[in-house]
């Protein structure tokens, strides 16, 4: 072995080591930098010694661009379902049952139950080698390339003393935090929300590019391990020792010796589930012996060895009254539900969404309907059954509007998309107004004193048609309107005066460019300098800039092409907005943040918060909110709150003061 493919073999160990610890046992054993110097030194060395690729190395993550079309394969052991249950006494009679059949010398394991999208993992000398989704229980999709962009998945075991060949199995995961986080950008982007981390993470897997996939932050818990040479009798036991060959197993687990154990267990986990970063619904229940299940065995459905304990939802019945459309300002229409008003969760509901057409179509909702109405996450009201029993009068299922509900235009449903759409953006009233409100809002031109009922008069009015109107619009005009005064007129006209000042990415932003948030407003700002680079950026040229994908290549090219929107970009332009970047913002460009995500606590001496974080992104770093093991440093002033300084010092975050940040920019 040559000293070229020694130090290829070193890297890809210690960066597969780092991971490890980085995605499943939370812990940072270098600093972002370091690693990423690492992987670049890799990739380098890979690149000009082809000859010693392995296809499990850590650089092969990167998920790919090319399509992809998912081919079924079938399992080798059936994926069956978990019987449920509800209630304390169907536990206890599962316990009765599987006692008869064994007797009463043996241990259950009580596991949480994650609520994702249930996957099978299989390796052969240590190495993955396919993925596949349950499907129907007996065959699914292969999903090999989209799992290998989940960090928190093993490409390559740790470690010797695992069998030859098995399968282990899991749930795919969105994390609270990252759902949260893409319904943030999703709305800045004017699209519809997504509905529960549940079904993205799904989704997610069907994506047809993985680099796609890559984006989502999708995790991973593993619970069952099969094969014909597993290395202990004990379920617990085999996954113990699964971790250690580097697959995440909930830490939570807990071998029980009685039912009366497995009871507390469920007790405790009840509130205790509420703390957790990813979705649980209930607790399963296995016998932990493998020789026992394989005495119990399978029904054609279920395994006679586990059951699950479900959570349950606060859960009440309502009528349907009514279903109402709404229109926001990227033409996205969306159903809501009227229903009887009634109290869940300590609030009384009188809505629910419903997302979308299918959601209905799926629920075969009918007008007078008697619906059950949970609050997902104890916070959003949603619709999750019908009561088809109580069904008096037969009436037809509910067809989703063929056209607008404010302006007639005929509907449009874009292919590979839930949400149907508006598309006369320029002549719809509750799209013009949502343009408005958007274009106004705080993180765009932000002026203060306008609001949406500013909006909704002066367009009643006549006085606002678009965006455009905005700057032509005299203090004479606002003083005669209801409610409006010489005071009012004047805080307004300079507002509007002041926002002429506001900088080109915020500007770009406050357009509604669809897909085009707060945050990629700032990616094509700083990459094309000014809007008339934009306008005429090719499709290559703004898929290579960080973070623009086709989509939003493909919207920013809509938009440029519509006449209408080139006159408003013209009009505002006349009217004194900036549409380039600033000089000194140009100067002030650098990377050497690049890469790296800073979170920013206490105050501060010599700048503001906010002045600190533009200067995060001016040298090519994130500013993010909260401390993760994503993060790699803690940009603290005075006053930081004890329990971020506790997280800090549990995740090994390196910290920095005002002082040394701004040494690191070269601003000291």
């Amino acid at each position: 072995m040559n000293s070229i493919e020694e130090k290829i073999i070193r890297l890809r160990q210690e960066l597969t080591t780092y991971n490890h610890h980085y995605y499943v046992l939370n812990e940072s054993l270098i600093s972002d930098q370091a690693f990423d110097g690492m992987m670049k030194e890799l990739e380098a060395l890979e690149v000009q010694h082809p000859e010693f690729a392995d296809p499990n190395s850590p650089t092969q993550r990167v998920g790919s661009d090319h399509d992809q079309n998912f081919k079924q394969v079938k399992h080798q052991y059936p994926m069956l379902s978990l019987s449920n249950t509800y209630s304390e006494a169907e536990v206890r009679d599962f316990d009765a049952r599987v006692k008869k059949v064994i007797g009463d010398a043996f241990q259950y394991v009580c596991e949480l139950k994650f609520d994702g999208a249930s996957i099978s993992l299989s390796y052969e000398n240590g190495v993955l080698i396919r993925a596949v989704t349950r499907g129907d229980g007996e065959q699914g999709d292969d999903v090999t390339q989209n799992i290998k962009t989940i960090p928190s998945i093993p490409l390559k075991l740790m470690g010797a003393a695992f069998p030859e060949k098995f399968e282990i199995r899991g749930e795919i995961l969105m994390p609270f935090r990252v759902f949260e986080n893409l319904n943030r950008e999703r709305e800045e982007r004017g699209e519809a929300l997504l509905a529960n981390p549940r079904n993205t993470a799904s989704g997610s897997l069907k994506l047809q590019k993985s680099s796609e996939v890559k984006k989502r932050k999708l995790d991973a818990y593993l619970y069952y391990l099969l094969g014909d040479d597993m290395p202990e009798e004990g379920h617990f036991e085999n996954l113990t020792r699964a971790r250690s060959w580097g697959f995440k197993v909930s830490e939570h687990m807990a071998l029980c010796a009685t039912i009366e154990d497995v009871l507390a267990y469920i007790h405790r986990w009840n509130t205790q589930r509420h703390t957790l970063p990813v979705a649980t619904d209930g607790i399963v229940i296995k016998v932990n012996s493998m020789h026992l299940q394989r005495q119990l065995g399978n029904t054609a459905k279920s395994p006679r060895w586990a059951i699950a304990y479900k959570f349950e939802s606060e859960r009440v019945v309502t009528r349907l009254n009514s279903i109402s459309y709404q229109v926001g300002r990227t033409g996205a229409v969306t159903p809501v539900a009227n229903l009887d008003p009634v109290q869940i969760a300590g609030t009384v509901v009188k809505r629910a969404s419903l997302h979308n057409s299918d959601i209905i179509q799926n629920l075969d909702l009918r007008i007078g309907d008697m619906v059950w109405v949970e609050k997902g996450g104890e916070i959003i009201p949603k619709i999750v059954g019908v009561d088809k029993e109580a069904r008096i009068l037969v009436s037809p299922p509910i067809a989703f509007i063929k056209k607008c509900p404010e302006c007639g235009t005929e509907l449009i449903r874009p292919e590979g998309e839930a949400a149907h759409y508006c598309p006369n953006g320029l002549g719809c009233p509750p799209q013009i107004k949502g343009k408005m409100e958007h274009f106004i809002s705080r993180k765009a031109m932000n002026i203060e004193s306008m609001g949406p009922e500013t909006i909704d008069l002066l367009y009643r009015e006549g006085l606002l048609k678009d965006v455009a109107d905005i700057y032509e619009i005299k203090q004479e005009n606002i003083v005669a309107l209801d409610r409006m005064g010489e005071k009012s007129a004047t805080n307004i006209i300079e507002s509007i005066q002041q926002s002429k000042q506001v900088p080109y990415e915020r500007v770009l932003f406050a357009l509604g460019i669809r897909y085009v948030g707060a945050t990629v407003a700032k990616k094509l700002a700083m990459a094309l300098k000014n809007i008339d680079n934009l306008m005429h950026a090719g499709f290559e040229e703004l898929i290579s800039i960080d973070e623009i994908g086709d989509r939003i290549a493909l919207s920013v090219q809509a938009f440029f092409k519509d006449e209408k929107n080139i006159l408003l970009v013209q009009r505002l332009k006349k009217s004194g907005l900036q549409f380039q970047l600033s000089n000194e913002k140009q100067e002030q460009q650098s990377d050497i943040l690049k890469g790296l995500n800073i979170v920013i606590s206490g105050t501060f001496q010599k700048y503001s918060r906010d002045q600190l974080k533009q200067m995060i992104e001016d040298n090519g770093g994130k500013n993010t909110g909260s401390i993760s093991k994503m993060t790699s440093y803690l940009l603290g002033g005075d006053n930081i709150g004890p329990s971020k300084l506790e997280k800090v010092k549990k995740l090994e975050i390196p910290m920095l003061s005002e002082d040394q940040f701004l040494e690191l920019i070269g601003k000291q």
